[in-house]
């Protein structure tokens, strides 16, 4: 009976020993891209898809979050082939576990490599306000990257025009929705951009899309409990991923990097993708898709 409850016992620790391994050193160290499309009725049909690559909450700093490791994330979001990539804060790392700090100046021109049809945006997260916000924005402007402070930017497109607006982060009270939206001067469709999603009740139908991270998912989630902690006033309503509130379409991304413990379980850095369709655009081909399933079909009974 002994020798079982030491075995137990054994087990125990080293399944608890595997389980801080994991969340320690080898889930902060992975990266996943997630994909999905999403179809807005204030994306026009005549815009054409949209495909929008996010990256967000790099908090860069050891252990993990070094220049290296995000020009490996740099070259994997590079093949997704975006037609435009969005930035949403938070580059530098301040949690006290860090083992090295990396300046702006040098995690920036790494971020410079991005690559976009359409160009690469940024907004500035709390972190980076706290760090020193005009300094963060230099090193991205230095290395060819665009902050979009409270400003909107008209997207040139074959397929249409599209404004792309840059909110500030609304955990310092540096957002200031209503004068970016002021900017806006026609109908072309719009995208929204900002660091956490506490913004989101705020931002008006005729945005088809809005995009934050902040969250990073909770970045501790248990099994059926779900994000242990996420830093929103709305809770648990912005944590992570796709949602729709009165056909108004919010994505939120875990992001890449850590805060306070540079430790991430059962939350995984991510890289997303998005494809903005127009919802009309997006019935009509599930029609076509159907009808064809349906020719097949009959044609096979045949």
């Amino acid at each position: 009976m002994t020798a079982l409850l030491l075995a137990g016992l054994i087990g125990l620790l080293l399944a608890a020993g595997g389980l801080v391994l994991w969340a320690a050193w080898f889930e902060p160290r992975s990266l996943s891209v997630t994909r999905l499309e999403i179809a807005s009725r204030a994306w026009p049909g005549s815009a054409g898809a949209l495909r929008i690559a996010l990256l967000s909450d790099l908090h860069a700093a050891g252990p993990h979050d070094l220049p290296a490791r995000y020009a490996q994330v740099v070259a994997r979001a590079n093949a997704e082939a975006p037609d435009v990539v969005l930035l949403l804060g938070d580059y530098v790392g301040r949690h006290r576990a860090k083992t090295a700090s990396v300046a702006p100046e040098a995690i920036a021109p790494v971020l410079g490599r991005l690559r976009a049809p359409l160009g690469v945006y940024a907004v500035l997260g709390n972190h980076d306000w706290r760090f020193g916000g005009r300094r963060v924005a230099r090193a991205l402007a230095a290395a060819g990257i665009e902050v979009l402070d409270n400003a909107a930017r008209r997207l040139r497109r074959a397929g249409g025009d599209c404004w792309l607006l840059g909110v500030g982060d609304a955990t310092v009270g540096a957002d200031r929705l209503a004068a970016t939206l002021a900017q806006v001067t026609d109908d072309a469709p719009a995208l929204l951009m900002t660091h956490s999603p506490d913004l989101f009740p705020e931002v008006p139908a005729r945005v088809a899309l809005s995009v934050a991270g902040h969250t990073h998912g909770g970045q501790v989630r248990l099994p059926f409990l779900g994000a242990l902690y996420v830093p929103s006033r709305h809770g648990l309503r912005y944590a992570y991923g796709h949602l729709v509130e009165d056909g108004r379409h919010r994505f939120v991304t875990r992001g890449l990097g850590h805060s306070i413990l540079p430790i991430r379980f059962l939350c995984p850095p991510e890289i997303v993708v998005i494809t903005l369709r127009s919802a009309g655009e997006a019935q009509a081909d599930a029609a076509s898709t159907a009808a064809m399933k349906a020719s097949s079909l009959a044609g096979s009974r045949a």
